[in-house]
């Protein structure tokens, strides 16, 4: 996907604004501005920032267009999916992220895209939070599968969507849980890359747990 195709996504796979699009556009801009001072993204995604970054955060809301209220990203780093889910739809987001600099950023960003009102910056590790329920889960390039599922499970009922994608590492990932994770699991493949796919998951529970 080249950068124009992404944008041309955007607009017209989630009717992405005008406004919206300018305000994305001012977060790139922030991020990069930023990643003089820290290393937020991979430096050879610079070029195809919209597609790698953008658009592959946004894939995730088509997918939960049926889920409306809270959502907590894991290992929000740079804002990806978080940022960019919360800046096209207007539930409630939860970052999780441990590395100060990078909460820092994430606050900052929150406020320039006007979704500080609705988005939480949680400023700690994932085992340190207290126990809440959430309607959707995701997380990107946060932990392998296992560890995912352990750390995260407390805060998910058997309703709630996890979205988690895992590039060309996804079947394989999925594969070696089955012997110790079950629910109910299908793959969705990237719209960025032919190669890379999304893990998408409900009731997911220890194997057999009822």
């Amino acid at each position: 996907m080249t950068e124009d195709e992404a944008q041309a996504w955007l607009r017209d796979r989630l009717a992405v604004p005008r406004e919206t699009m300018e305000r994305l556009e001012a977060f790139i801009a922030f991020l990069l501005a930023e990643a003089r001072h820290q290393n937020l993204i991979s430096e050879s995604t610079i070029p195809n920032i919209w597609a790698r970054h953008i658009v592959d955060s946004a894939q995730l809301l088509p997918l939960a267009v049926s889920v409306h209220h809270d959502w907590l990203d894991l290992g929000s780093g740079a804002g990806f999916p978080g940022l960019v889910v919360a800046t096209l739809d207007d539930r409630r987001m939860t970052l999780v992220e441990s590395r100060a600099k990078r909460i820092a950023f994430l606050r900052a960003a929150a406020e320039q895209l006007g979704i500080a009102a609705r988005t939480r910056v949680q400023g700690t590790r994932v085992e340190m939070m207290g126990d809440a329920k959430f309607d959707v889960i995701s997380a990107r390039a946060f932990a392998p599968l296992d560890k995912l599922f352990a750390l995260a499970g407390r805060f998910a009922t058997p309703d709630t969507l996890w979205l988690l994608p895992k590039g060309r590492s996804a079947a394989t990932e999925l594969e070696a849980v089955r012997h110790s994770w079950q629910g109910d699991f299908r793959i969705e493949p990237s719209v960025t890359d032919p190669d890379a796919a999304i893990i998408v998951a409900r009731n997911v529970r220890p194997k057999g747990r009822r």
